[in-house]
């Protein structure tokens, strides 16, 4: 997370440094950026890419202010995974007084009263899904509380899934759909029947409790940083297909840095898909 710190932190002066480039023709995306190895262009916060371009500047402007301006930033990261990354950030924000705590990782800390941190409610009936299923035989799908699918991939994911031959737990919450609201998230007709003995669809899952779990052996996952970082803790290998934002660099760590799991890119299809899992599965 702390690198994830620095490219945004260093945006403005990256996106001045980079005029021309951002924003580029595809066939730079995959272009690396000097300052920030192994960043690729692609993984860059692009203001042009949203609907207002001047406001999200302000929010770039905003950030870098207020860490100017603060007794200390605690990040929810520790030394042993990004020690070269927290010691960049220390030596610029140092020499202002901006001290740099990483006090992670914060999912390990007792929650209070049992209290889950997820906004919410978890299907527990997945657990015992599990506890039927063979050790490291389970993919885990999850692509967070925010991250929005287009329809067409949706359908590619589940025909993936359902054609994987594989046993999996699926996590598919209200709205996942783009412009879909907080309505039920339909699957494609026949899915289920496709599926039917090998796969377990919830609206939310116990997802630190789920990747401890002996049944599971993969987690297919948006990259956002919690879930990043409790697939790490947890050691189990990762399948990112990142959305947006911070994500996109958190994936690039995961397959280039720390060799955790491998970037899922390109077009979904579902034959795609298909083969993607039984390679990421048989490792």
């Amino acid at each position: 997370f702390c690198v994830r710190c620095v490219v945004h932190r260093n945006q403005n002066q990256l996106l001045r440094s980079l005029d021309g480039i951002i924003p580029c023709s595809e066939h730079e995306l995959d272009r690396p950026v000097r300052e920030l190895p192994p960043i690729r262009v692609s993984d860059l916060f692009d203001p042009s890419k949203y609907p207002n371009r001047e406001t999200a500047n302000k929010v770039l402007d905003m950030t870098t202010d207020i860490t100017n301006n603060s007794f200390g930033i605690v990040i929810n990261t520790l030394d042993a995974l990004e020690t070269p990354e927290l010691e960049a950030i220390r030596d610029e924000l140092g020499a202002s007084g901006v001290g740099v705590f990483a006090i992670g990782p914060l999912h390990k800390l007792s929650t209070i009263g049992g209290a889950s941190s997820s906004l919410l409610e978890a299907d527990r009936s997945c657990i015992e899904w599990l506890d039927a299923q063979a050790a490291g035989s389970v993919l885990y799908v999850s692509f967070g509380s925010v991250a929005p699918v287009r329809r067409e991939d949706l359908d590619e994911v589940a025909w993936g899934l359902a054609n994987s031959g594989r046993p999996f737990l699926w996590v598919v919450r209200r709205g996942l759909v783009v412009g879909s609201g907080s309505e039920d998230t339909e699957l494609p007709e026949g899915f289920e029947r496709a599926a039917e003995g090998r796969g377990k669809v919830v609206r939310w899952a116990p997802q630190q409790e789920v990747l401890a779990h002996r049944a599971v052996g993969g987690f297919w996952t948006h990259s956002g940083w919690n879930s990043t970082l409790e697939g790490i803790c947890e050691g189990v290998p990762m399948l990112c297909r990142p959305f947006f934002g911070d994500q996109l660099a958190n994936g690039r760590y995961v397959e280039e840095v720390w060799r955790t799991g491998a970037l899922l890119v390109g077009k979904l299809e579902r034959s795609m898909v298909e083969e993607a899992i039984a390679r990421f599965m048989e490792g």
